[in-house]
């Protein structure tokens, strides 16, 4: 970090303390000690203060998830549900809820993707809530600022396809086009430079995939093809971000169920589907990986009430974790559509 910028950051202590004092802060309270002065402001903003505060152990994993939104009380829910995203804290098991998308007040697009990188959450894609209709836009969500930003728009309208995040890049793939074509394009969006560059296809069109990040890989599970809609495909993709290449993976994904919000991955980097390890989540079920734990929500059946559960990620390799039900408040306790871990 430039030693210009941490010149008397705190009058009275050496600058490394008052560095590591700022590092401390919680990140609920960053919007606010952003506005002490200009240089509190450039040093919360800055890449290389997110990667310290992460090195050193003090950024704070929380799940995002795309939730729906309960009915007013004074009538019951007519048509679609709305959708917003609801914040669960992962240390404190505390629940928070995202300021709306300035162009979309009343409830995200139905479907969109949503994913994380570098403390930022980026939603994308997904249809219209009023019109339906496929749409291209890409927000991000700053939880330093508390404000979401729109940027370039997606080359192409695409739905249900696979998305993942990582080092201020977010990759996606497959999907299906307005047609209902499903595709086997690819492509990659930097933040920073608000900028998509086509990558390489993969082998075959894969709808309704699921993307996850394993290490420096970007895996698309699953899926199908325009001829063969929903039987889902048991192989995998994985482009490879140190060369730039696709790799296909036979058996990887092991179950019939679609992929769609539901894949784990085990220690050992094998995928697994949440909806098949438990009874209580077999319907809708929706895992989000937060290091220690993983918050994992579904249903026992169609139409049951939604259930919330922490698994154990730190048990040895053969031990079986058990869910373990949390209380959530009732505001938070509609069906989750999708989810990520932000790290913020």
């Amino acid at each position: 970090m430039n030693q210009a910028e941490l010149m008397e950051l705190l009058p009275g202590l050496p600058e490394d303390i008052a560095l590591e004092c700022l590092t401390r802060l919680h990140y609920s309270t960053h919007p606010i000690a952003s506005r002490v002065c200009r240089r509190w402001n450039r040093i919360l903003q800055s890449k290389s203060f997110y990667y310290h505060r992460k090195q050193t152990g003090f950024t704070h994993k929380a799940a995002c998830l795309v939730q729906a939104l309960p009915a007013p009380s004074e009538r019951k829910q007519m048509g679609q549900p709305r959708y917003a995203i609801s914040v669960f804290d992962s240390v404190t098991h505390t629940w928070d809820r995202v300021d709306p998308i300035p162009k979309y007040p009343d409830g995200l697009p139905m479907f969109c993707q949503i994913g994380s990188t570098e403390g930022k959450l980026i939603v994308m894609g997904g249809w219209n809530p009023t019109t339906w209709d496929p749409i291209k836009d890409v927000f991000v969500y700053d939880f330093m600022t508390c404000l979401w930003k729109k940027c370039k728009d997606m080359p192409e309208p695409r739905s249900f396809f696979a998305m993942g995040a990582c080092g201020g890049r977010v990759y996606i793939a497959g999907g299906h086009d307005e047609s209902k074509n499903a595709m086997r394009t690819a492509w990659v969006f930097d933040i920073e430079l608000n900028e998509w560059t086509e990558l390489p296809g993969m082998s075959e069109e894969r709808d309704e995939c699921e993307g996850v990040i394993i290490g420096s890989d970007f895996c698309v599970v699953s899926g199908y093809d325009t001829e063969t809609q929903g039987r889902f495909k048991s192989s995998a993709e994985l482009y490879e971000l140190s060369t730039g290449q696709w790799r296909r993976v036979e058996d990887a994904w092991g179950s019939s169920q679609c992929p769609r919000a539901c894949v784990g991955v085990g220690k050992n980097g094998n995928l697994k589907c949440w909806g098949e390890s438990d009874p209580n989540v077999k319907v809708g079920a929706c895992g989000v990986d937060l290091g220690d734990w993983t918050l994992v929500t579904g249903s026992v059946y169609q139409g049951a009430p939604h259930g919330f559960f922490l698994v154990n990620n730190n048990k040895k390799d053969g031990q079986n974790s058990k869910l373990t039900k949390i209380d959530v408040p009732d505001e938070f306790s509609g069906f989750v559509q999708s989810g990520c871990c932000v790290e913020i």
